[in-house]
């Protein structure tokens, strides 16, 4: 029997990406998932089983069961999923794996002690899904659209908010950074999109990228607001973020505002098929210096810009490529997000995202919201 070697992974593909990607089935329970050159197998539990046969695009779905008798009748009292593997493999000659990063590590010594060689591949596991293809851009675009009309619902209601002791007012009701969030969760979930840890951060708050922000909403201060849905349906994500001031933006912000717009504006410019993130993210370091923003460690804590410039969107909300101080080379057919932003104690922060697709001599942005700081 000819010795093959095989992909091997073992999660949920709720969970894992790379799992959805390879079947188009999803399950929430861990199932077992093998390639090899020519064949794509799923060993499934009996709850499963037909439901596999069914939806999952791959070419083989076999019982868990029937392996599990078989290592039983080896003599193993409670086989575990190292043994039920072993007798597939055992079948097909296979001796060489190859896993993802992330792959149990239960699993690996478990094999390896089996005699089995691991070798463990690292992101991207699947290069193909770097690029997109047509089907996969407009999954993006449509998650991108109602991202989009979520943004807008959330904007207009803070345009037409009072101002009652620099706090936003609803009629008596305080406006807060959760009930704008669940404003647009509600929008996205009415049109097919899961949204968590969405960003409405205003003034202080705003300084630091990823808090998500809570309590009332100020006037004349930044108000980010970051969402980055997945679709139920297609599983593809979106990503977008805004930064307003409802009232009157203080010189210090429109700085910061102009800014970070000219600096997304020449990202977007820079980018085409084989040119390096690094290169990319450099340039926006230096075009802020050179506009007087220092970054980096100031007063003990970050300021300036101090994170990637953009990244990849697709199955996950943060994928290959990177646009960021490490080398990435971009190709056409990539999607990829351009966010740069400048934050600063006592001032708040500015953030700007659009998502563009990479072709061979520019990149299209695909987002279409416009960018205006003061509602």
């Amino acid at each position: 029997m000819k010795i093959q070697a095989a992909n091997l992974i073992i999660a949920s593909s709720e969970i894992d990406s790379n799992l959805y990607y390879a079947t188009k089935f999803l399950a929430p329970d861990p199932l077992i998932f093998i390639q090899t050159v020519d064949e794509k197998i799923m060993i499934m539990s009996d709850l499963e089983i037909d439901r596999a046969k069914d939806q999952a695009k791959i070419d083989t779905v076999l019982s868990y069961t029937i392996y599990e008798e078989a290592a039983k009748g080896r003599g193993i009292d409670n086989p575990n999923t190292a043994d039920i593997l072993h007798e597939f493999f055992q079948e097909r000659g296979i001796k060489s794996l190859v896993v993802p990063s992330y792959f149990g590590i239960r699993h690996a010594i478990l094999l390896q002690e089996k005699g089995y060689e691991i070798e463990v591949k690292k992101d991207p596991f699947y290069e193909e899904r770097l690029k997109k293809d047509e089907k996969e851009i407009d999954a993006i675009i449509t998650s991108l659209r109602h991202s989009e009309d979520a943004m807008n619902s959330a904007i207009e209601f803070i345009k037409d908010a009072e101002i009652k002791d620099s706090i936003l007012y609803s009629g008596e009701k305080v406006i807060t950074s959760e009930y704008i969030r669940m404003l647009m969760t509600k929008h996205l979930l009415e049109n097919g999109l899961i949204a968590q840890h969405t960003i409405v951060s205003c003034g202080e708050d705003s300084s630091s990228p990823h808090t998500e922000g809570s309590g009332p909403v100020i006037a004349n201060v930044p108000i980010i607001i970051d969402l980055f849905p997945r679709s139920i349906s297609t599983r593809y994500y979106a990503d977008i973020t805004r930064t307003i001031v409802k009232g009157t933006a203080s010189g210090e912000v429109k700085g910061l505002y102009t800014a970070v717009s000219s600096a997304q504006e020449l990202a977007i410019s820079m980018i085409r098929d084989g040119i390096d993130g690094k290169d990319v993210h450099n340039a926006i370091l230096d075009h802020f210096k050179t506009l007087g923003y220092e970054s980096g460690e100031l007063n003990g804590r970050m300021q300036g810009f101090f994170h990637g410039t953009g990244h990849g969107v697709g199955l996950d909300v943060h994928e290959p490529p990177r646009i960021n101080k490490k080398s990435d080379i971009l190709h056409a057919g990539n999607v990829v997000t351009v966010e740069p932003g400048l934050y600063y104690k006592g001032i708040g922060g500015v953030r700007l995202e659009d998502i563009v697709v990479v072709q061979e001599d520019r990149a299209i942005n695909i987002t279409k919201y416009p960018r205006i700081l003061e509602v």
